[in-house]
């Protein structure tokens, strides 16, 4: 997140923030080791008894044409680890991203707000982006836009990257092309790149494999100082050959399990978002819990909900945490935390057809603002381009739940229960998922509280 994501879409002053959180925790760091270099994965395994694989796919993958060697044809991986690193300040006045996805998006708008310096040496932003130097002359120079082109085998519609940035990308004048295929590219006297060889295709997938039909006749030279190839990831696998699975990625089942004791998320998996990656983390971690508690990994859902610990919620209450797993008729006038053999904080999803939709009428989402930038506000300017929502704007948003599944206490079960069967617990054993009880010796099973109830939260069943 911070050396392949530039700023202005993951602030820094909150990435700090999260990550001093995680470390606050208690969590140890050992920074700059590197496995395979400084230790060993045989080390690790010996001295921990669970590790989980979260290296990402950081090495970038070269364009597949001839002379891609050439000094200024760097990845976007490359790229973009060299501006967050400080170490890149400008780049040339024409710049080519190939690519197509929010990478390519990334690299295109960071490349135009760098900018170009008219007198800069040609040599200086291949070096700053081999790690050997940073290229000072930047801050003291005046900076003007670069032109920037992004080309996709893909038309512009069917790019895979977000409409949305596309659009931003247009706003801020970055030329981008569909339907091109890079065929070559042309060298100076010099051996460095100066234009990217190009020809119109028509690309589509088959059978989960990608094809690509050349038109013949339509070559055309694009010029470049700077060309960067944004057409995927590939994991950096030194030191970790054992977990290649011999198509640039690791292989995990659906607890996110390489084998026994090793675990891995993100994109080591599979490029994918950065939410995507978070909820492998989440995931995998409850995963290594039960293994290290010689517990079996069960077979996860299609999809995963998480929602509160009904018995943490006991336990920060003070309500002693007690369960029955014997055959009884009824739980309600017993002192225990799950009623019914069943823990009712478990995973399961509420189908709109479970709620009572007549108490939420439609209210409209609070939508962040969006800074579009143009041509000429684009340069130099590295701010977040979504605003915050103000506190009373995020009360507001939330206010919008429907709490699908949990309960928020409107009384609905009590009022509506003909048999004043349902009830609320006492004040002093009430909490989360624990706010009312149903007495079982009047309850006659008429359904009323379940049909009542907006948010699906209430089960009918016959119990034992």
């Amino acid at each position: 997140m911070r050396y392949g994501i530039p700023g202005f879409r993951t602030p820094r002053n909150v990435l700090d923030a999260e990550i001093n959180r995680i470390i606050d925790l208690g969590v140890k760091t050992r920074m700059n080791c590197k496995v395979g270099r400084d230790v060993t994965m045989e080390e690790i395994r010996a001295q921990y008894d669970a590790v989980f694989l979260g290296l990402g796919a950081q090495a970038g993958r070269a364009l597949p044409i001839a002379d891609s060697e050439a000094p200024n044809v760097v990845t976007a991986t490359a790229f973009l680890s060299a501006f967050n690193d400080g170490r890149l300040r400008h780049v040339g006045k024409r710049v080519v991203v190939v690519g197509g996805g929010d990478t390519s998006i990334d690299v295109a708008t960071v490349a135009r707000r760098l900018g170009h310096i008219e007198n800069a040496k040609p040599t200086d932003l291949e070096q700053a982006i081999a790690g050997q130097m940073a290229h000072d002359v930047a801050e003291i120079s005046a900076k003007q836009g670069a032109d920037v082109t992004l080309t996709s085998i893909f038309p512009i519609d069917k790019m895979q990257a977000n409409k949305h940035e596309i659009e931003q990308a247009l706003a801020e004048g970055i030329a981008i092309y569909g339907g091109l295929v890079p065929t070559g590219i042309e060298r100076d006297a010099s051996g460095r790149a100066c234009a990217l060889k190009v020809m119109e295709c028509e690309a589509k997938m088959v059978g989960g494999r990608l094809e690509i039909k050349q038109i013949e006749g339509s070559e055309r030279d694009i010029p470049a100082d700077l060309i960067v190839s944004a057409i995927g990831q590939a994991v950096d696998f030194t030191g970790l050959e054992e977990f290649n699975n011999g198509k640039g990625g690791v292989s995990a089942d659906r607890n996110y399990q390489v084998k026994p004791g090793v675990f891995a998320g993100g994109d080591v998996l599979r490029p994918h978002l950065l939410t995507t990656a978070i909820g492998h983390g989440s995931i995998a971690a409850e995963g290594i819990d039960r293994f290290l508690n010689g517990e079996e990994l069960e077979k996860r859902p299609k999809i995963d909900v998480h929602t509160f610990d009904l018995m943490r919620k006991m336990t920060e209450k003070g309500l002693s945490v007690n369960e029955v797993h014997e055959a009884t008729r009824g739980t309600d006038s017993q002192d225990i935390a799950v009623h019914n053999f069943e823990n009712r904080s478990g995973r399961y999803v509420i189908p709109h057809d479970e709620m009572f939709l007549g108490h939420f009428g439609y209210t409209a989402r609070m939508k962040r603002k969006i800074i579009t930038l143009d041509r000429e506000s684009a340069l130099g300017n590295f701010e977040e381009r979504i605003e915050a929502l103000s506190e009373a704007e995020a009360i507001a948003e939330a206010k919008r739940c429907m709490s699908c599944g949990l309960c928020f206490e409107c009384d609905n079960c009590v009022v509506y229960c003909p048999q004043t069967a349902v009830f609320k617990v006492k004040k002093n054993k009430s909490t989360t998922g624990r706010y009312v009880d149903t007495d079982y010796n009047k309850c006659i099973g008429c359904h009323i509280c379940h049909d009542v109830c907006p948010t699906g939260y209430i089960q009918m069943g016959l119990g034992e």
